[in-house]
């Protein structure tokens, strides 16, 4: 892997020969990362495979239930409850699910999830093959499925600082997002071969399949033992509110959360609305709308892979993160007012690498800054908006796209965007509080005797303890 080789060459004479000072530089840095926290790659290697692995399977069986249900039904109704039972779920069980990532082995929480959806859906594909095809089946699955993400989710972005050192974080989160995006390329194709070939049972033995490599691999990582700084007990509920105080009142955390959510609400318009102004003005086709899809996937991909490929040299994280959202607003309200398919499609794959742009380098902002022991509950949260906000837009949104054209709430959307980030550039404590995450983490000969200031938030030492 061509970004990987960049760190561990670090040290060899080859990256020597023309700058013998960076290079020695470079190889202090890699030396030391690695006495902080030995055997990182490794770990860090296999969760992401087994992640990958993981995410494909899921991502597969989304595309084929989707496909099945609407060739079966053909019903606009039946595809809204596929959503509802498919995302609900997930957004309240994440309230619970991240502070379970606090109090209990997070490795131990994503292994038990991935297992509980490979069983649920074994137990959907056992009774499909027996004759039991009925709408509920399906709607039960899904939502089990939902529920137990809702756990696994906020484990696995809290679980990564426990195995990454700290100044590794914005290159292993730009890799993460890279996955992603190129799941999302690859799963449609995986799933429309096997849908196509065999069925929709078929589809969910591979994801039993890849659920129990996914679980294999992880049982590899070697993960430190997390140790709370409070050692009074705590109910579930304090601990529930413990966190919703602590975004509250942490600055750069609660600043940087508003400023997700709504970028995630005003993207979701377009990234919903799209395939239908494809479909109103440049035609039908399924190329088209193929075309469309991809657009956006690519343009994710591409920017998870500038961040993992930058990681820790980009010195202004906020600059990036405000600098692609206001770029999301401008492109937004291009889509608007383009008027050649092509454009369309050029602004559109703009757009997903501004996404990646913005939400790595915000993953390694909130894994650094947060304490250890309230990642969970933070990450938890984050799930929420990820799961939520999305939908909200297109509650929002969907109805006005039937009475006016989506070429008008496009720019409506990408205007919006740019003035709440305006507005919030405007408020002097949202300035401060960005500002004190503005700047990488410390090295880590530097971070093992820094400590923050007061009124600065507490960023975790490079061991992940």
């Amino acid at each position: 892997m061509d970004r990987e080789h960049d760190v561990t060459d670090a040290t060899t004479p080859d990256g020597a020969t023309d700058g013998a000072a960076v290079g020695a530089t470079d190889g202090a840095a890699a030396g030391a990362t690695d006495a902080a926290m030995p055997g990182w790659r490794r770990n860090a290697a296999i969760f992401l495979s087994g992640q990958t692995v993981s995410l494909l399977g899921s991502m597969i069986v989304q595309y084929a239930v989707m496909w099945h249900l609407t060739i079966e039904t053909r019903s606009g109704s039946v595809l809204m409850l596929s959503i509802v039972f498919g995302m609900l779920p997930q957004a309240f069980v994440s309230i619970f699910g991240g502070v379970w990532a606090d109090r209990h082995s997070r490795k131990l929480l994503i292994m038990g999830s991935d297992t509980a959806i490979a069983a649920i859906t074994l137990g959907l594909a056992l009774l499909m093959v027996s004759g039991v095809d009925d709408l509920w089946v399906i709607f039960a699955a899904l939502a089990v499925r939902s529920t137990f993400a809702g756990i696994q989710t906020p484990a696995v972005s809290a679980m990564i600082p426990q195995i990454v050192p700290t100044d590794q974080l914005m290159r292993i989160n730009g890799i993460f997002q890279s996955i992603q995006s190129g799941m999302m390329l690859l799963a449609p194709v995986v799933a429309a071969a096997i849908y196509a070939s065999f069925d929709i049972v078929a589809v969910f033995f591979v994801d039993v399949v890849t659920a129990l490599i996914g679980v294999g691999l992880l049982l590899l990582v070697a993960v430190p033992r997390l140790v709370r700084a409070d050692d009074a007990p705590v109910s579930y509920f304090g601990d529930l509110a413990a966190g919703v105080r602590y975004i509250a009142g942490h600055g750069p955390v609660k600043w940087l959360m508003t400023l997700f959510a709504v970028t995630m609400v005003l993207v979701g318009a377009p990234s919903y609305l799209t395939p239908l102004m494809v479909t109103r003005t440049f035609g039908p086709e399924v190329w088209k709308l193929t075309a469309n899809e991809i657009s956006w996937a690519v343009g994710m991909l591409a920017g998870g892979i500038v961040v993992a490929a930058l990681g820790s040299r980009i010195t202004n994280r906020i600059a990036l993160i405000v600098g692609t959202v206001l770029a999301a607003g401008v492109l937004t309200a291009g889509l608007g007012v383009a008027t050649n398919m092509w454009v369309f499609f050029t602004l559109g794959l703009l757009i997903g690498a501004t996404f990646s742009l913005m939400s790595a380098p915000s993953m390694a902002i909130l894994q650094e800054t947060v304490e250890p022991e309230k990642q969970g509950r933070v990450f938890g949260f984050v799930g929420i908006v990820m799961t939520v906000a999305m939908p909200l837009s297109m509650v929002v949104f969907g109805p006005l796209a039937d009475r006016f054209s989506v070429e008008s709430l496009l720019v409506v959307a990408g205007v919006l965007l740019m003035a709440f980030v305006a507005g919030l550039l405007a408020v002097p404590s949202a300035r401060r509080s960005l500002a004190q995450v503005a700047r990488p983490a410390a090295s880590p000969e530097e971070a093992d005797g820094a400590r923050p200031a007061a009124g600065e938030p507490a960023v975790r030492d490079a061991a992940g303890a």
